[in-house]
């Protein structure tokens, strides 16, 4: 059966009352309808907000819809994503700088603060944000006033600032990468964006959206769907949420040729293998001679041991030699030698110039077969694996 593209596109986003209405902010989904009465009450105040959200979720959308409804919608909106910008640039692209503030300083520069005097300045991203631009940012939110580079003069500005984050601050906190003072002043009005995956009755209302956008762009006439293919869209997880979802879209609208709209199952079906969100601990899991972990290594190490010990079991503990581990790792045998020392990975034999049997199962080798110089690092004897030396 297939779905029109008129049922699937509400005028509005019911999850909204007629005084606040937006066609970017599309939801039937009861979750959602917390953040926008959230976003309804704070939108009329100057109160800090902070948006936290999966990457994808629309924490932007939610940012500038406060905006368009404040009391400062008639100023500017500046954004700033603290992620795009390298930290050594970020202090002037936020505060400015007089001039002469350094080499090329030509004149003096407004920063973003200052271009959002009256309005809204918005920080993506401001996990971050690094630690010594951090106490200045909280200078500004407390006092309202800065300094520019190159100057010692304060400066007032009145910027209602909203930020946004898909990290978790707290957990930041505790690991000495975020400010606590900071994080308690951003932490006045958080507004939790659920994920797509959450909200799985929003998929229609959304793809009929963007069908609305997108094929006129495309000069396609695509306006139907069918529930089989709905299904498909609501069983995946979606880990990029709507903006996965918006690109994926785009995609079986270019793949489409007629007016319903033709889905890549497979891409889906692809896209949501364990591979995609774990592609390391499961293959080390598989790997014979390594010793299994139930999650990623904590330290360098920890991950430096098991490379080499990955690596020592793909060349049967030969270290040196045209098939040794120090060629395949790229180090000369000595290094690989001392790394192995240093880390706890036991040689308790080395074999050199001369070939033994690595294990029972394998056939003798041949003196012509083995290169010279050649290293094992392991015992070998009868019922035991090639590798049990090199563990510690």
């Amino acid at each position: 059966m297939n779905v029109k593209l008129k049922r699937l596109i509400p005028t509005t986003s019911i999850a909204l009352s007629p005084q606040f209405q937006s066609t970017d902010l599309i939801s039937s989904n009861p979750g959602l309808g917390s953040v926008w009465r959230a976003l309804q009450m704070v939108a009329t105040t100057d109160t800090l907000v902070l948006i936290q959200g999966e990457t994808g979720t629309g924490k932007e959308l939610v940012a500038r819809a406060i905006h368009d409804e404040s009391r400062r919608k008639l100023g500017q909106y500046v954004k700033v994503n603290c992620a795009a910008i390298p930290g050594g640039l970020l202090e002037n692209e936020l505060f400015g700088h007089e001039r002469g503030a350094f080499t090329g300083a030509v004149s003096r520069t407004d920063g973003r603060f200052q271009q959002a005097h009256g309005g809204t300045l918005f920080l993506d991203e401001i996990g971050e944000l690094p630690l010594e631009l951090q106490a200045k940012l909280l200078r500004i939110l407390q006092d309202r006033e800065y300094e520019r580079l190159g100057s010692g003069r304060s400066v007032r500005v009145d910027v209602r600032v909203i930020a946004a984050t898909n990290a978790d601050l707290q957990q930041m906190v505790l690991n000495h990468r975020f400010r606590a003072d900071l994080f308690y002043r951003l932490n006045v009005f958080p507004i939790a964006i659920p994920p797509l995956r959450d909200r799985r009755d929003d998929l229609p209302l959304l793809v009929g959206q963007f069908i609305r956008t997108l094929a006129p762009r495309m000069n396609k006439e695509v306006c139907e769907i069918t529930e089989e293919a709905l299904e498909h869209l609501k069983q995946h997880t979606w880990p990029g949420n709507v903006r996965e979802l918006q690109n994926f879209v785009e995609r079986a609208l270019i793949l489409s040729s007629g007016r319903r709209l033709e889905i890549p199952i497979e891409e889906l079906r692809t896209s949501a293998s364990p591979a995609m969100t774990q592609p390391f601990a499961e293959e080390r899991n598989h790997i014979p001679g390594v010793l299994h972990q139930t999650k990623m290594p904590q330290t360098l190490a920890e991950a430096e041991r098991n490379h080499i010990l990955g690596v020592l079991h793909q060349t049967n503990g030969v270290i040196s030699g045209r098939n040794g581990a120090a060629l395949r790792l790229g180090l000369p045998r000595t290094t690989l030698m001392y790394r192995m020392q240093k880390l706890g990975i036991v040689q308790r034999k080395t074999i050199v110039a001369h070939c033994e049997t690595v294990q029972p199962e394998t056939r003798s080798a041949e003196p012509g077969n083995c290169d010279a110089g050649t290293t094992r690092a392991a015992p070998v004897g009868a019922g035991q694996s090639s590798l049990q030396g090199v563990f510690p």
